[in-house]
Parts: structure tokens; sequence; C-alpha cells
């Protein structure tokens, strides 16, 4: 059971994992983890989600919380209810305005359909890392819960982000763009619908409907076999195309000529802010940071997941932050967490402008690089085999390419003269998460070879 208590959520396999008595004591162990009366809970297309929205409820209901009902909704319109003030409903009746002072999404993201979990927010930042992990060691030897009366409200979450949206992006409405886009039955079409109909948009979507067992593809917009039908139908006469993944916090961006990754985005972002601060992960291109650098904007280097960027936003007052996946984060104009809705609408704004996509990509230094590469280790073994590959980076073998500097703020970032290699443990599955990029091609096998050379020295 501890497993499922991991560095940004709590995830696991429905009643195998998530049973009743372990998802009631989560709700029941966050109720002390904030003063506020009212914890506003919504959740995906899953068909589990329902009876988790039950436990978990009982479980926040028990600790003396008020849970306010959301239904389904994307993650970020989970988010953005931390930020608002809601209007609760009782019998069709609109009750007092309320403050949440927590939010919890029941969402398995991109994971197969018998996983769920939640993610969580107190106090308008995520609840993570060794939070989680301690709260999980609690519950762990926790009693069984002492049930009280349902104290439930249903609230309009979708209703108050779409409004938002809306309002702030009316500029947008009847522009001259064919828009496709794919929600891989998730939740991003209970909201982009309306929001597409209501800026009079030009689109065509496909797998709009939530269905939690994903019929049509895996939900990960990340993996280029999951969009395959989205290019049929940008190479239809489309201008552009959106996937999303499962909770719609994750973008991919398709035009003719390019599958726009996360760092090339903020990249494109960032064109219309006057010299921002902008935060990437370990595994964005060196190209994103020069280019950046060279711009007069301030680049800084994180920690890959959404958590610990949506922490660092605060801490700097950034106006953007990525990662390479998809997760896009804008402080400027909005609140600082990922939301593939708004950095949909924030992409349009940048067409309407007038900035070609493709051109402004073009532009950049030509680099050769590789996606994510997994090694399969043991949720034991990962982090070790990272220090024991710091250790042997002291002394490295006679043969291995000349090192610049390391950057270890999150694994091992290991930059050459002509480009770098990452190796860094995976936070939420068994598996060694490695890149490589250069500016020769050929250098790329190199790296790859050389540092996984270090690896399988690092596991014997």
């Amino acid at each position: 059971m501890i497993n499922i208590f991991r560095e940004y959520d709590i995830r696991g396999i429905f009643e195998k994992e998530l049973n009743e008595d372990v998802v009631t004591k989560i709700g029941y162990a966050l109720s002390s983890k904030f003063d506020g009366e009212f914890i506003a809970i919504g959740y995906d297309a899953r068909s589990h989600s329902p009876q988790l929205f039950e436990w978990l409820s009982a479980g926040f209901n028990a600790g003396g919380k008020k849970v306010l009902a959301m239904g389904i909704v994307p993650t970020p319109a989970n988010y953005f209810c931390n930020y608002q003030t809601l209007k609760t409903l009782t019998n069709g009746e609109i009750n007092s305005d309320i403050m949440p002072s927590a939010s919890v999404m029941i969402t398995g993201s991109h994971n197969p359909p018998e996983y769920n979990g939640f993610k969580i927010t107190i106090n308008q930042s995520p609840f993570f890392s060794e939070d989680i992990y301690s709260m999980g060691r609690d519950i762990a030897v926790m009693d069984s819960v002492n049930m009280v009366e349902s104290d439930i409200t249903n609230i309009d979450a979708n209703r108050l982000y779409v409004d938002y949206l809306v309002e702030n992006f009316s500029h947008l409405k009847g522009m001259d763009t064919k828009i496709v886009y794919d929600c891989g039955n998730g939740v991003a079409g209970v909201v982009l619908l309306e929001i597409f109909e209501k800026l009079e948009l030009d689109t065509k979507g496909i797998y709009i409907d939530p269905d939690g067992t994903f019929p049509n593809h895996h939900p990960d917009p990340s993996e280029e076999e999951n969009l395959e039908d989205i290019k049929v139908l940008l190479n239809d006469g489309a201008d552009i195309a959106f996937a999303y993944d499962g909770d719609a916090d994750r973008i991919a961006v398709l035009t003719q000529k390019y599958n726009i990754k996360g760092d090339q985005m903020a990249l494109l972002y960032s064109l219309i802010m006057d010299k921002p601060t902008v935060i990437g992960e370990v595994k964005c291109s060196q190209v994103m940071y020069d280019e950046l650098e060279r711009r007069g904007s301030k680049a800084i280097m994180y920690k890959t997941g959404h958590s610990n960027l949506k922490v660092k936003i605060k801490e700097t007052g950034a106006d953007l932050a990525c990662e390479v996946s998809g997760h896009i984060f804008f402080k400027h104009r909005y609140f600082g967490y990922d939301d593939a809705i708004y950095a949909t609408l924030r992409m349009l704004e940048l067409i309407q402008k007038g900035i070609d996509l493709d051109a402004e990509l073009d532009a950049l230094p030509v680099v050769y690089s590789t996606e994510e590469i997994k090694v399969k280790t043991t949720e034991e073994e990962k982090f070790i085999i990272i220090d024991k590959i710091k250790e042997l980076l002291k002394n490295p073998p006679s043969d291995f390419p000349t090192i610049k500097d390391i950057i270890d703020i999150d694994g091992v970032r290991i930059n050459f003269d002509k480009g770098w290699g990452l190796v860094r443990a995976s936070n939420t599955t068994p598996v060694l998460v490695t890149r490589f990029e250069s500016t020769d091609e050929e250098l790329v096998k190199v790296y790859q070879n050389e540092i996984g050379k270090l690896i399988e020295m690092a596991k014997s």
C-alpha cells in the first residue's frame, strides 16, 4: 500500500490498492493538513472515479471538512477553483460564496484504465514529496475511520472555468485559423467544445466524449503512436492541431512541419512577453536556455515534475515554466499551474498576432536529440544507481567525453563541449530516464553509448 504514495501525487490500481479503507483514510488524514472548512473535489473520466469520490468524501467528512463536489472536470479546472470564490448549488438554489482551502483531483492521468489517483492542492500550493510520503506512513498504521453523516454540496466548476477563459480570450473570436484537436476520450472535451463554440472558432475534434476505457488510443500525447489520428486530420487542410492527455494538464501542438515539444512551446510563448523569467526542467534542450538568454530573458533550470515547477514559479516569481512532455505553466496573466486548455488559447493568440510558428522554429539552432530513453530498474535501486554514477564521474573512464560541468539538481546532467546527456531517476516509475543532445548527430550516439556504460557499471 505504501507504494501508492508518490513524489507528485497518490496513484494506484483501483480496489487492489485504492480500496475503500485506504481511500477513506486518505481523506481523513488530509483533513488535518489545512485549516479551512471546505475541500473541493473533482474527477476524471475513469469509470471508478465516482466511487473514489464517495470514499474520499466520507474520509473528509469524518475529519470535519465539508466537500464541494465538482463532478467530472479537467485537472486545470480543479486547480482553477483554488483561486476563485465559488457559488454552491443546493436543489438548484445558489448559496453564499465560498472559497475552498484545498482541492483534490481524482485522476489516473495517462496511466492505463485500471489506475487512478489523487492530485492534491492545499492553500494554492501542491501537496507533494515528503508531505505525501509522511502521510502514507501515518495511514499505514491508522485505525479504521469512524464514519459520520455525509456533507457534500455541488458546485459548477466547469461553468466558472469556461466563462473565465471565454472572457479572457474574447479577442480570439472568429479568428481565421483551421483548428483540429484530439481529446483522447479524456476530460478536455467537457469544456473545450463549448469554449471553441463560444469563441466561434473553426474547429473539428475527435474522441471528444469522455470514456475512461480509452477505446481509440492511450491518452498520452507525448507518444507519437497516439498522434496518428490527429495527424490525418491535420493533413486534411488544417492549420494547427492540439492533443491532450487524460486529465488535460498536458498538451501536444502540431503544425504541418513540427510536433512542438514543451521547451519549444516556451520559446514561442515567451516571444510576446517582455524579457520573462522562464523555468525549464533538466530534460529541456540547451537551445531553449541559450535562446532565452540571448533575448535578454532569464532562464532557470530545475527539477522535473509538475509540483516542483509550481513551487519554483511561486518562489522565483517566474512568468512561465515548461516540461518537454507538454506541461506548460503560465504565471504571466494566469495562476502558475499547468493547464493544457489555457495553453491552447495562448498558442492561438500567437497565431492571431501574426507569429509564424514554423518560421520561428526553423530559425533556431539545429541540434540532434533523442526522445526519453528509459532504463528499467527497481524502486529500491534507482536512486542508488544515480549516486553511484555521481561517484564514477569524479574519476570517469579515460575514453569518456570531456566534461565541461555537471548539473545535479535532478539526477545528473553532464554538459560536454557540443551537447549533453542526462540520467535521472523517475519519481513515479521504477526506471532511469535518459536523454541526449548534441549539435553533432554522431556525438548523440557517443554520449548515449558512454553514459550507457556508466549506468551498467553503476548497476553491477
